[in-house]
């Protein structure tokens, strides 16, 4: 049986037996001995994403140690609130901190635990979702929108309508307030440049 341990761009925890392109966790360990989840979706606010594989590690997904999570792509984990991990992506890593320094108009490349502190002020609300309202043709690409009880990425003049196992058919982008689910300061990382890995469904995409 699969394991409540793969995250929708909503940061919601649910089971999928399909496969993503990346791994992270959320600061530690949350998952019960039996495998299963409590009330808590966190452990603190170190919320990372990660290479499915890094120097031959070998780990077995929520036994000891932190809570393994999944992600479709990293677009759906900017979503979620994640950023990417400094010690396996660290040149990713650190291109998302010089863009975050641009956006801000910051002296100097912020530190993972400053970034993570705005981050989590963003993506939640007690222990809820937290959304942005933002007008649709402002969005850069790589954002992902909520519509009713669907999510959709924003690709060039399209939307995309995210699925556990991959991207919908494109609908035309158009123009309108939305609900937005990427944090606001991501919103301003990857209008600074910040080019996010997609799905293949995604890129396959004119």
């Amino acid at each position: 049986m699969p394991l409540q341990n793969r995250v929708n761009p909503f940061g919601d925890l649910f089971e999928d037996s399909s496969r993503g392109l990346f791994m992270g966790n959320r600061g530690g360990r949350f998952h019960r001995g039996d495998q299963t989840l409590g009330a808590k979706r966190f452990a603190s606010k170190q919320w990372i994403c990660c290479q499915l594989q890094f120097k031959n590690r070998q780990r077995k997904v929520w036994s000891t140690g932190y809570t393994e999570l999944f992600f479709l792509d990293e677009v759906t984990a900017l979503a979620a609130g994640h950023r990417p991990c400094f010690e396996c992506r660290r040149d990713d890593a650190t291109l998302f901190a010089a863009c975050w320094m641009q956006a801000f108009k910051l002296p100097a490349p912020p530190r993972a635990t400053e970034m993570d502190e705005v981050l989590h002020a963003e993506r939640l609300d007690n222990d809820t979702k937290r959304r942005h309202r933002r007008a649709l043709e402002t969005l850069p690409d790589g954002a992902l929108i909520a519509l009713d009880d669907d999510a959709f990425a924003v690709r060039g003049d399209t939307l995309l309508r995210w699925q556990p196992s991959g991207y919908g058919e494109p609908r035309p982008r158009g123009t309108r307030m939305v609900d937005v689910l990427t944090p606001p300061a991501t919103l301003a990382v990857l209008a600074a440049g910040y080019r996010p890995k997609w799905h293949c469904d995604a890129e396959s995409r004119p």
